[in-house]
């Protein structure tokens, strides 16, 4: 069957299959020359297209036990997030990283090593991971962690299912009072005053900018700074005494019903939006709901369709404090002149990563949304070298053009990547089109 990532492109053929037990997958991997394991094909890219065949690992959805003391819960790789914390929240525990959408697996958050609006201070998803299991090509299964096969556990988080087939995990949870968050917001006249509030804030739990693509001159990336924090129960019965602990919010937001025509994102209509969302925000505190903060993209189900059939590119890099006040500027410029708006851009800044194939660096990330046209991939090419300039890097979870040359220059351990694979026979075994194109 055809098959996407999140942004629509690229589409390619493969053979899917949905296995429902270790025993059945272990048999399936063993005769199958080439495939890849899938979640629930979140990844914007080509990450989740096996260059043979998927694996569907949906039905791998169980939640197998639960320390409350410790607050280690083991689950199977295709439990949803979402389901974890429709699960948990009421209970009072709440995943340690979450990303920017709630529908993702636990096993492709660990493959992706996702990162949330907290990196700056509690790191990756993959920090939070105790301990997995992981079977190899030829069906037999490892447990992998910190102290046991801790080289292996290190290609896997991060390593975009490269490694073996993520079949459970343990990990952590954090207590938490209510489902609510405070939120502060902050106006940031330019790019670089959204990076200063950024470092400036990180003591805070949580923090994230929305930035407009359009503006120039003094205004050049002028940005929204979200700051949040978990409300505790006293706070929450003082500032809105009667609310729920916990706010029930819908599983799905209003759905897009069909693809937009090309012709909804443009540039005027882009700037006629960020002028209104950036003219009407004002410095406050609030309370806002969990889903609202953390996930506030899942209140349009199937929003993807906005950017019509082509579908859309979503382009995320970092880079390190010491060049990203020079380089992002630049990028911003380029951004902000050509005929390709990105409708959406996501500010923050990121520690250390975990993985050998981590994204996160000690730096600033930005992440942009790219309408598909004729003239995005000559844009990027250009971001591309500035990025690679600068001494940053591409993230693999939202890649779908970047070539071997840009991959091999921002990932200093993949040649040790690459051993490991040869070592566990997933070298010809483990393949997905992204693999493919960036030659791992």
């Amino acid at each position: 069957m055809e098959l996407s990532g999140w942004g629509r492109y690229p589409r390619h053929s493969s053979n899917v299959v949905s296995p429902g037990s270790p025993r059945e997958l272990a048999m399936l991997q063993r005769h199958i020359p080439t495939y890849v394991a899938r979640g629930n094909g979140r990844s914007y890219g080509d990450a989740g297209i096996g260059a043979g065949v998927t694996l569907d690992m949906r039905r791998f959805d169980r939640m197998k036990g639960f320390d409350e003391t410790s607050a280690l819960l083991t689950v199977e790789a295709g439990v949803l997030l979402a389901d974890l914390i429709d699960r948990f929240l009421p209970r009072g525990f709440f995943p340690a990283v979450v990303p920017g959408t709630r529908f993702v697996t636990i096993g492709g958050m660990i493959a992706a090593d996702v990162h949330g609006k907290n990196h700056h201070w509690v790191g990756g998803f993959g920090d939070h991971v105790e301990a997995l299991k992981l079977m190899f090509p030829s069906g037999q299964t490892v447990r992998c962690s910190r102290d046991e096969n801790s080289d292996l556990f290190k290609a896997t988080i991060g390593g975009m299912g490269l490694t073996g087939t993520i079949v459970e995990a343990t990990i952590q949870l954090i207590k938490v009072e209510t489902g609510w968050m405070r939120q502060n917001t902050v106006r940031a006249e330019s790019i670089l005053s959204a990076v200063q509030l950024l470092t400036a804030n990180e003591g805070a739990s949580y923090a994230v900018a929305w930035v407009d693509c359009l503006s120039k001159g003094n205004a050049l990336g002028r940005s929204l700074v979200y700051l949040g924090e978990h409300v505790s129960l006293d706070a929450l019965q003082e500032r809105n005494p009667g609310a729920p602990i916990y706010p029930n919010t819908r599983r799905r937001g209003i759905a897009v019903p069909l693809d937009a025509p090309g012709f909804l994102l443009n540039r005027h209509s882009i700037r006629a939006f960020n002028a209104l969302r950036y003219g009407r925000a004002r410095t406050k505190d609030e309370l806002v709901t969990w889903q609202s903060y953390f996930f506030p993209l899942d209140g349009l189900d199937q929003w993807n369709r906005l950017y019509g059939r082509r579908g859309f590119l979503q382009y995320q890099f970092v880079l390190p404090h010491q060049t990203a006040s020079r380089v992002l500027p630049e990028i911003m410029g380029e951004i902000a002149t050509t005929e390709d708006p990105s409708f959406l851009a996501v500010l923050k800044t990121l520690g250390k990563g975990g993985g050998q194939l981590s994204f996160p660096m000690s730096g600033v990330t930005l992440a942009l949304d790219f309408p598909v046209s004729d003239s995005i991939f000559s844009l990027l090419d250009r971001l591309d070298r500035l990025v690679v300039e600068g001494g940053g890097r591409l993230y693999l979870a939202k890649d779908a053009r970047q070539r071997p040359e840009t991959f091999e220059a921002g990932y200093p351990n993949l040649s040790i990547f690459r051993q490991q694979r040869r070592a566990i026979g997933a070298e010809g075994r483990l393949a997905s089109m992204l693999s493919k194109r960036i030659a791992v």
